[in-house]
């Protein structure tokens, strides 16, 4: 016969409800709410929350039957009841195995091993379900003091480093280093940057902010890449959609491009290699680097090829290629972009731009070098045997693949 409601809601006294607690736990089973299952099966909503999370013995409740349906009882709470703790107890003094009263309380058996060693008695070792719920609530609150709060010398060894300049990183290794048999002398970086950055807690003093490199005074929050707001006001074909052959470098014509930039951020010179022979073309930008100047200038360059040389160009995200749709119909040349901190994907341009400091070194005025002398550059660099062009120049390898074979 199956569970019927009860036409009488009212209260039934110390009564066990043994099939309305099989039926509540059936309705929770099926995504009912708790509200919902205790109204259904015609109890109070704080019976239903004892059944789910336990409740110490009372005079009432020490002669309650068994958990029926632990496997079920087990899902509603990652962590153990005082109910199955109860069971424990009992199927312990039964002799049963652990094993087999993790598999009636639906729990992984190395829970139940856990928690009779870690909550048994100390002296009789004997395992007693109350006093067990008791410790298991004492260690749950959050947040938990941290170890920089309450350990005042490893509070003043760390404000020490600290006033040195030292950084999170290098005090949590010296830590390790100093005190290695000593654990409540260790914490980790992050535990040094919260203990400063988070208002109230009071473990390092704010003043102690002034030490790091950053000089900030609030954490700057970093965003994953893949969340990211689009970067331009037009749509960006990303670097996963270029053509294949841009990828092993057989077809020339697939260009790579940057900036380099000089004193100050105030001086900028574009460079364009192109991938199969490394060859170099240097963009003359005298003034800034608005997105409009390096369109204009991008396209000039790029307009003195021929066709089969303007196959595509690979940029990263920078501010200055914002007008990247109004370059490609200007020199009939698709553009696509490099994943956010990925300057490997322009490998052949970076390796270039560090040759290019040999001429240009960083922190100098880029902007004295007239274009003749960046052409001259161009042709130094371009004459210059290659090792992974097999000791041919970029100019020799360009010539070879655009001379059609007889």
């Amino acid at each position: 016969m199956g569970f019927e409601i009860r036409a009488d809601r009212t209260q039934r006294g110390p009564k066990a409800l043994v099939r309305e607690r099989e039926e509540y736990f059936r309705l929770m089973d099926q995504g009912l709410s708790s509200k919902e299952a205790c109204r259904i099966v015609g109890i109070n909503p704080r019976t239903g929350k004892r059944w789910r999370n336990g409740v110490k013995a009372t005079a009432h409740n020490k002669a309650r039957p068994p958990i029926s349906r632990p496997s079920a009882q087990a899902g509603c709470s990652r962590y153990l009841r005082e109910e199955e703790r109860v069971h424990i107890a009992d199927r312990l003094g039964e002799g049963v195995s652990l094993r087999l009263i993790a598999a009636e309380l639906g729990r992984s058996p190395s829970t139940i091993s856990r928690e009779v060693r870690r909550n048994r008695h100390l002296a009789s070792g004997q395992y007693r379900p109350h006093a067990a719920q008791a410790r298991a609530d004492a260690r749950r609150p959050r947040p938990r003091p941290g170890r920089l709060a309450t350990n005042d010398e490893l509070r003043g060894v760390v404000q020490g480093w600290l006033e040195m300049n030292w950084s999170p990183e290098q005090i949590a290794a010296m830590l390790r280093e100093r005190f290695p048999d000593r654990p409540e002398m260790r914490v980790c970086h992050e535990t040094i940057y919260q203990a400063l950055y988070v208002q109230g807690r009071g473990q390092l003093r704010r003043e102690l902010i002034k030490a790091l490199r950053t000089g900030r005074t609030y954490r700057k929050p970093r965003r994953q890449a893949q969340t990211r707001r689009p970067r331009y006001a037009t749509a960006m074909v990303m670097i996963s959609d270029r053509p294949a052959e841009a990828a092993d470098r057989a077809v020339p014509g697939h260009w790579e491009g940057d900036l380099i930039i000089g004193k100050n951020q105030a001086s900028q010179i574009g460079t364009l290699v192109e991938r199969a022979t490394r060859y170099l073309l240097l963009v003359h930008l005298p003034t800034d680097r608005t997105a409009e100047i390096v369109r204009d200038a991008l396209a000039a360059t790029m307009q003195t090829l021929p066709t089969e040389l303007k196959r595509s160009l690979t940029w990263d995200q920078g501010s200055e290629m914002s007008l990247h749709q109004e370059f490609s119909i200007a020199a009939d040349l698709p553009v696509y972009f490099c994943d956010p901190h990925s300057p490997w994907q322009r490998g052949s341009n970076e390796n270039t731009n560090g040759l290019l400091r040999q001429y240009f070194p960083k922190g100098t005025d880029l902007s004295i070098h007239t274009r003749e002398h960046l052409d001259a550059v161009a042709a130094e660099l371009n004459s210059r045997p290659r090792k992974t062009l097999g000791w041919q120049t970029p100019a020799e390898r360009l010539a070879k693949l655009l001379t059609p074979a007889s």
